[in-house]
């Protein structure tokens, strides 16, 4: 019997709903356009799930979501600002639902949140727009300007262009 309540219990919930939680760290880095670090930025990251803010440099806590999230970094001494988009991405529970589980687990994982991922750490500079993409997280370094461009001789504005 214990078996049985065990197991209507795992396939009624998502497989990343178990294995990953609803919210995540995320740093936004803010630097000026000759790459000095802006300490004195703040930082609003937004999503369909809120607002979420935080001081340059250091993380700030998100909720999960199949949207992308919106962030903008401003500073008292500057008229510019530093805005960004962070594009979320489906992690490996989302697929795992999809072959063990089958669409109920998906669908619960999409609405939650839980299946998706944002690059963990960025760097915006001020006075360009910038759009990160999940598969091209590096674990343990911010994704910076120049990990946007796919060929060295194409300007960086063209390829945010190119990644809506």
């Amino acid at each position: 019997m214990r078996k049985t309540v065990f197991l209507a219990a795992f396939m009624l919930t998502g497989c990343a709903s178990i294995t990953s939680e609803s919210n995540q760290l995320v740093r936004v880095d803010a630097v000026d356009e000759s790459g000095e670090k802006v300490e004195a930025a703040r930082c609003t990251l937004t999503n369909d799930k809120g607002e979420f803010v935080s001081e340059a440099g250091k993380h700030a806590r998100v909720s999960k979501s199949s949207k992308n999230l919106s962030v903008s970094c401003t500073a008292a001494d500057r008229t510019d600002e530093a805005p960004g988009t962070l594009i979320s991405r489906a992690g490996a529970g989302m697929f795992g639902n999809i072959i063990f589980g089958g669409g109920i687990g998906a669908i619960i994982d999409h609405n939650r949140g839980t299946a998706y991922n944002y690059p963990d750490w960025v760097e915006l500079v001020f006075g360009k727009v910038l759009t990160f993409d999940r598969t091209n997280n590096k674990e343990g370094r911010p994704m910076k300007e120049a990990d946007l461009l796919v060929d060295p001789t194409q300007p960086a504005e063209a390829v945010v262009a190119a990644n809506p």
